[in-house]
């Protein structure tokens, strides 16, 4: 695949983001385009390496290697690498409905696990993989798939992150009369308000795929809270089937002293605050605002970061971030190979943004908060720190052991949790009576999707817990093959 010496010709190359001081003065996205004939470079440096694993989409240590959508990489470098943009367009959307999301947003397990990569930097898999659609868009190529038949089914996909889009675009393609419900005031879920503005653009790529789905037929009715307004069991009796697709909402919370205190939020509260704000015409309007502050944001991931370059845009006077786990090394450890996830060190976009205003990564590692300190007025004024080191308790399992005269006290006027999620909210699952697994996720077999209750799927994180937007997808198109299945006793759909 690809150019057979491409590999040694070409170096891996990335498209030019905005200068990180450029960036955080606006909301809008940090990447660049790359030109045509560098995409095509890229193209060709991906190998015929006989058993290519980036598209395997295994889990090896519990992380992923490969694409959990088995994308037919190097089929669509190959063709890139060719300049037939259209064919490649075509066998892209054969795996994945939504590749301008995890072109933008989706960690690239695939390139943690390409074959170039256990002796040259890996193929830029995901950048050719958002030029292939965003191409697609532009050439007018991405028109409505409208089903020539109906099937008379109805289904009810609960939730709209990209989950509930995926099991939405594939039950309208088999014929099936799909409405889904969202309980924001716009669809997207953890697209629309979970991941903000710079790294996926609303308007431009968000709605641009939703508009294309009305298109297609599928009715979204978004500020309807089932479980609340909407009325669960009725959804049973007017629907055929109904997908469970609400994600893992259910976030973290730090239990220390002065969790009270104004200026402490949870970072999805925080997350979705700036990104309403900006969408009504108003950033500096956001009811939770950073600017002028001290910021310390608890939690590392993708959300943690998010919060970081949030709160640069707004302005914080300062930034700290704590993760209570240890600095990675700058290469694969011994116990890390490939094709594993690369558990290395590296500076994501948020905190660049921060080291080239303040100086330095704002992180800082293998540390816990032991108590949050408040003025008079109740509102938080400092944060107290200590050092950890993670031991072997009597059982064998890894826990933080705190370390003596290691306390900090660091000033902050807004605190942000972005600790993780520890399942889905349990209200609409007691109202369905749907049986949930030890940590109170829905319980249904992984390729089945079944719950304990008749003509009841579901779907990502509500079914596996906090993942991947690419597992997400690959859980939307599982659970919509099955629910199709159960409608109709047989299924095309893949």
């Amino acid at each position: 695949m690809g150019k057979p010496t491409g590999f040694i010709e070409y170096l891996r190359e990335l498209p030019v983001d905005r200068t990180p001081v450029e960036r955080i003065k606006d909301f809008n996205e940090f990447h660049h385009h790359m030109e045509e004939k560098h995409l095509r470079q890229q193209g060709a440096r991906c190998m015929d390496c006989g058993v290519p694993f980036c598209h395997n989409g295994k889990l090896i240590s519990g992380m992923a290697s490969g694409c959990p959508v088995n994308n037919l990489i190097p089929e669509w470098n190959d063709l890139v690498y060719r300049g037939l943009w259209r064919e490649a367009l075509e066998r892209l959307l054969l795996t994945n409905n939504f590749p301008e999301f995890t072109g933008r947003v989706c960690p690239a397990p695939c390139e943690g696990s390409c074959v170039l990569g256990i002796s040259s930097p890996p193929v830029t898999i995901k950048t050719i993989e958002a030029a292939i659609i965003d191409k697609g868009f532009e050439q007018g190529w991405m028109l409505p798939q409208v089903p020539e038949v109906r099937t008379g089914k109805k289904v009810a996909v609960i939730g709209s992150g990209p989950a509930g889009l995926a099991a939405a675009a594939q039950l309208n393609r088999a014929g099936h009369s799909v409405t889904v419900l969202e309980r924001a005031d716009r669809p997207g879920g953890l697209l629309m308000y979970g991941i903000p503005n710079m790294k996926l653009d609303k308007r431009e790529v968000v709605l641009r795929r939703i508009e294309l789905m009305e298109r297609e037929g599928i009715k979204f009715i978004c500020n309807a809270h089932v479980g609340d307004n909407v009325e669960a069991q009725l959804l049973l009796r007017d629907f055929d089937a109904v997908v469970l697709c609400t994600g893992a909402t259910l976030a973290r919370d730090l239990p220390v002293a002065g969790r009270e205190l104004n200026g402490v939020h949870l970072a999805m509260e925080y997350l979705t605050a700036s990104t309403k704000a900006l969408l009504d015409g108003g950033a500096d309007s956001s009811p939770i605002h950073a600017r002028d502050r001290h910021v310390v944001v608890i939690g590392g991931g993708d959300t943690g970061t998010d919060c970081v370059a949030t709160a640069m845009r707004q302005g914080c006077k300062s930034l700290t971030q704590i993760e209570i786990l240890p600095r990675p090394p700058e290469e694969r450890a011994a116990d890390n190979p490939w094709p594993e996830w690369p558990k290395v060190y590296k500076m994501d976009y948020g905190q660049e943004e921060a080291a080239a205003r303040f100086g330095s990564d704002p992180r800082t590692y293998a540390t816990t908060v032991k108590k949050l300190v408040g003025d008079e007025a109740g509102a938080l004024r400092e944060l107290v720190t200590v050092q950890i080191k993670w031991e072997r308790n009597a059982n064998g399992q890894f826990v933080p052991v705190e370390q003596p005269d290691t306390e900090r006290t660091i000033p902050a006027n807004l605190v942000l949790l972005a600790m993780g999620f520890l399942g889905p909210e349990q209200g609409l699952l007691k109202d369905l009576k749907a049986e949930c697994d030890t940590r109170s996720n829905v319980r249904a077999e992984y390729g089945n999707y079944a719950t304990s209750v008749p003509g009841v799927f579901a779907a990502g994180d509500c079914r596996r817990g906090q993942s991947l937007i690419v597992w997400a997808i690959n859980e939307g198109r599982g659970a919509a093959r099955e629910c199709d299945r159960y409608l109709m006793g047989s299924t095309d759909l893949p």
